[in-house]
């Protein structure tokens, strides 16, 4: 999908589900990465993240397209535009928009885990961050902690 098609089908998506025109820009943006869009406060435009469209189809771009389409009309009529407001809840439900994007699995990695054991007790310490053994010692009984793998 091209940067063309897309503009064209956010247009159509603005005046087909909100009866309104969309007169800003809609454009790719390859930066995004835990968000499916953006939508720009000061410059009106909308910024979709295209590797929801490559991993989750059109169905799902159409979707973050009224999310942000429900950001940008509410926010040109002065009404609570974000999140937590009541109107943005309520258009969203009018249009059948996502509250949240499916997260991308190619971007996802696994969590390694260190291992840690105390040296007199045996005592396991399972930790997301490594952690300096010199620094710190066994919460159980007091003795050194080493790295196990």
């Amino acid at each position: 999908m091209t940067q063309h098609e897309l503009q064209l089908l956010v247009e159509e998506i603005s005046s087909s589900c909100f009866h309104k025109s969309f007169t800003h820009k809609a454009v790719f943006n390859n930066r995004l990465r835990t968000t499916g869009g953006r939508y720009m406060l000061s410059s009106h435009n909308i910024e979709i993240n295209p590797k929801h469209w490559v991993e989750h189809g059109r169905e799902e771009l159409i979707g973050i397209i009224k999310h942000e389409l429900c950001h940008y009309h509410l926010h040109l009529e002065g009404k609570g535009y974000k999140h937590r407001d009541h109107d943005f809840r309520k258009l969203l439900a009018e249009v059948g928009a996502p509250r949240f994007c499916t997260p991308i699995q190619k971007l996802r990695t696994p969590n390694t885990i260190h291992l840690y054991k105390c040296g007199t007790c045996s005592q396991k310490y399972e930790r997301k961050r490594r952690m300096d053994t010199k620094k710190y010692v066994c919460g159980k009984c007091g003795g050194k902690i080493q790295k196990v793998g």
